[in-house]
């Protein structure tokens, strides 16, 4: 008997062996199967990621990724170009109202590169894609988001160079974008061992399409 009653002690003092998880809010589901997302996406590119892999990572069902998102194809656009927004807007915020042209167009060629840099297999995916499987990304064209950060681009530009520059907004903060963007993509290629150090890299590209940004006359 007082064994029974022992082990019946013992059962109700027990730690639970599977402590129930905290229940996920919408919001956190939908930033984690973005974040699983990219990771599949970076490590496989996007013809072998699957979305249960992704649903794995995500820790989720395969269900719940449709619930947020259409397709493959949609959800790989959201993983790049959500938080390239983010970033985008979050920059704006940080330096609104800044009077220097030069050291506002640095800081953000620097950030600019910290974030591609952090997502180069990423946007290397979506060039990937959009060259051998054009439904994947849906034409570049197509990507509201990284419409919107252009869009967002020329505004910032307009404000600073008035409404007669040299150079069209809408033309120079693509070409502004694409050679960051190429610098990074492409960088093995460019720059071998031992040619320049990080900084000395990171200078050239800031000062290259500074330069560029200096063609409409004000910086």
């Amino acid at each position: 008997m007082q064994s029974r009653n022992r082990n019946r002690q013992e059962r109700l003092t027990a730690p639970d062996p599977k402590p129930k998880r905290r229940r996920r809010s919408s919001e956190e589901v939908a930033d984690r199967i973005l974040e699983a997302a990219a990771e599949e996406f970076e490590a496989s590119g996007y013809a072998g990621a699957t979305t249960a892999a992704i649903a794995r990572r995500a820790d989720v069902t395969e269900a719940q990724i449709f619930r947020f998102h259409d397709s493959k194809q949609a959800l790989f656009r959201a993983a790049i170009f959500t938080p390239l927004n983010r970033h985008f807007a979050d920059f704006q915020a940080r330096t609104a109202g800044a009077g220097e042209g030069k050291d506002v167009a640095r800081a953000y060629i620097g950030e600019l590169l910290d974030f591609m840099g952090s997502h180069s297999k990423m946007f290397l995916s979506l060039a990937v894609a959009n060259a051998y499987s054009p439904e994947a990304s849906g034409g570049i064209e197509a990507l509201d988001g990284l419409q919107d950060y252009f869009r967002k681009g020329e505004a910032m530009s307009r404000a600073r160079i008035g409404e007669t520059p040299r150079i069209a907004p809408e033309l120079m903060v693509r070409v502004s974008f694409a050679a960051v963007l190429a610098n990074l993509m492409f960088r093995d290629w460019l720059f071998p061992p031992g040619m320049a150090s990080e900084a000395e890299i990171r200078d050239a590209i800031a000062a290259f399409v500074i330069e560029g940004i200096g063609a409409n006359g004000k910086v």
